[in-house]
């Protein structure tokens, strides 16, 4: 591998971020890892790297010559899952997923191949109609279905488990440890308690059975390697709970780009692969509205997996928040 010196290295907006890419030993095994699956599949690596760190990921490109870049990735402990969870799905879905090159479980360390084009670089550089994004969200949801058999399976691989039924506690803890939240918005989150436990119960009651949710399923974590087709990927936010909490996170960049009008075509493109069953289309609304609000639960958990930060300090606390404060706000559309 090239020295980690030549490294270009990106932090964003998280200049202070402390990750494991600090500590010299930890870069040079990660490096070395790499560079012994690049040795076996007779490959080199031909020009810098390049380092993007943030609080909850090191991702590396890695160039290697005559075909595009591989992706070295390593998440905290608390998103250890994510490596095993990719090779996985590539096993049970692999017509939607990227199949990594090697995974190293124990050191939360993944290798990945370029999957091709970013839906975020496709959108900056054409225009993009609607309906792609009715593809996407019907695409995912079939997917979705597909993985409801494999639910005990990725909670085994350490998937955290976020049932339906057992969201009230999810908040709980969520709340009992949040330290950003100000007195008056944790009693107005206190007071929620009730219709929360009530919305939760209605969820779970509603038949739709719970399975893999990506929870952060944005334009900048999707790879569009055709038009009306898509590859996911980035699975470090992921949780097992109902699949409808996928659905805010695109419909609100897709609403943010196209307007407000866009959402009930993205709703009932979303819905379409749960008909049937005897469901009907106004439960599956209520359903998803329901889901809307209870997902920010799924996002605000999600700040929590991040690399340990010095002594004293909670990184994500407030970015959780935000989501929390998020169930004090209705849906955009009427379920």
């Amino acid at each position: 591998m090239h020295d980690e010196h030549t490294a270009m290295v990106d932090r964003g907006a998280f200049p202070d971020a402390v990750t494991p890419w600090e500590t010299k030993s930890w870069r040079a095994a990660a490096l070395d890892w790499v560079g012994g699956h690049l040795t076996e599949r007779g490959l080199g690596v031909d020009g810098p790297l390049r380092v993007r760190l943030r609080p909850w990921s090191v991702l590396v490109r890695v160039p290697v010559p005559g075909q595009d870049a591989v992706w070295f990735k390593a998440t905290p402990p608390s998103a250890a899952f994510e490596g095993p969870l990719t090779a996985a799905l590539a096993r049970w879905v692999p017509e939607h997923v990227l199949r990594p090159l090697a995974v190293d479980a124990g050191r939360g360390w993944a290798l990945l191949p370029d999957g091709g084009q970013l839906f975020r670089a496709v959108l900056d550089r054409e225009p993009v109609e609607p309906r792609e994004w009715e593809s996407l969200l019907g695409q995912y949801a079939g997917m979705q279905r597909d993985l409801v058999a494999h639910v005990a399976e990725m909670e085994r691989l350490g998937v955290p488990s976020a049932r339906t039924a057992d969201l009230p506690g999810l908040f709980d803890r969520l709340l009992d440890a949040n330290t950003a939240l100000g007195p008056d918005e944790r009693a107005r989150l206190t007071a929620l308690r009730p219709r929360l436990v009530d919305w939760s119960a209605e969820l779970a009651a509603a038949g739709i059975p719970d399975t893999l949710d990506h929870a952060d399923l944005h334009d900048g974590q999707l790879l569009r390697p055709a038009p009306g087709r898509f590859t996911f990927f980035d699975w470090g936010d992921a949780s097992v709970t109902h699949p409808f909490c996928s659905l805010r996170v695109p419909a609100e960049r897709a609403r943010d780009r196209y307007g407000p009008e866009v959402l009930p075509r993205l709703l009932d493109a979303y819905l379409e692969p749960w008909t049937g069953d005897g469901r009907t289309t106004a439960g599956l609304r209520r359903a998803a509205g329901l889901a809307w609000r209870l997902s920010a639960l799924g996002r605000a958990a999600s700040w929590g997996r991040m690399f340990p930060a010095a002594p004293g300090t909670t990184p994500g606390a407030e970015e959780s928040a935000e989501w929390l404060r998020e169930l004090l706000s209705e849906p955009p559309f009427r379920g």
